[in-house]
């Protein structure tokens, strides 16, 4: 798979990107959602013992700057910085490596075309067209950074709509995508199906399938977790955990009302 694209007798590359580490174990990891430009929130959820940021660039005002700053504030912690990008463009995603992300997740993908190019944008020349220039990726990541990025760079795409579970075969089978994302609210809104309904899990069992034959990791929201084959998934954001720590504090239920393994 595109998790462990290693030549015959090759020396092993160094993986400092923890997430990635964990897919190729086998494991699950889980993504806190970010989108406040506050470096004290973003710390907090660094530490507070999820394995990844979903850094939320596509349905957020964050700019690069405010994103720059807080993965800069709490270098060193252990949640690894993805970035969901607005649109697998060569801008978006050069800024996001520049900055120190470590995984690219990108919105939206219908098309090959789509995922070839998030690929492309992300990885340095030979595996793709990722210009060198400047970030404070090496002060993050250390000074053999350009030598192991492409190694380090996780790729999740999400399929949110049924046109594109319907090639999700092709676009599962593109080289340097690590990961396919089943987006369960989208599905439901571009399909007009409620989640549990025969034919919207037909589309999220095909995800599914096609997924892993290809040999990637297969994403989806938390409320997933206990979903056949899922080892990658998006946690609550920051409202949610605030509302959920209160409950905490106050002594009050902590889950909030809705039906068990249904996506917020």
């Amino acid at each position: 798979g595109a998790l462990a694209q290693q030549a015959p007798g090759a020396a092993s590359p160094r993986i400092y990107n923890t997430v990635k580490q964990k897919l190729m174990e086998g494991r699950q990891v889980v993504g806190g959602t970010v989108s406040s430009p506050d470096p004290g929130i973003y710390c907090a959820m660094a530490n507070a013992g999820f394995d990844y940021l979903w850094i939320e660039m596509q349905h957020s005002p964050l700019t690069y700057q405010d994103v720059a700053r807080m993965i800069w504030a709490c270098r060193g912690a252990p949640a690894i910085p993805f970035i969901r990008v607005p649109d697998a463009t060569e801008g978006d995603i050069q800024k996001a490596t520049d900055i120190g992300a470590l995984g690219i997740i990108v919105p939206m993908v219908d098309t090959v075309e789509k995922a070839r190019a998030a690929v492309r944008f992300a990885k340095y020349p030979p595996a793709g067209v990722r210009s060198q220039g400047g970030g404070q990726y090496g002060a993050l990541w250390g000074n053999d950074y350009r030598r192991t990025a492409n190694d380090n760079l996780t790729v999740v795409v999400m399929i949110e709509s049924p046109a594109g579970a319907a090639i999700v075969d092709e676009i599962a089978a593109v080289p340097g995508v690590d990961a396919v994302f089943a987006a369960s609210t989208d599905l439901s809104s571009f399909s007009g199906l409620p989640q549990g309904a025969p034919k919207y899990e037909a589309m999220v069992e095909k995800i599914r399938d096609a997924t892993l034959k290809a040999g990637k990791k297969l994403g989806g929201p938390l409320a997933w977790k206990d979903r056949q084959g899922f080892s990658f998934f998006q946690g609550p954001g920051e409202t949610a955990l605030v509302r959920s720590g209160a409950r905490v504090a106050l002594g009050s239920p902590t889950v909030e009302g809705g039906r068990k393994g249904i996506a917020p």
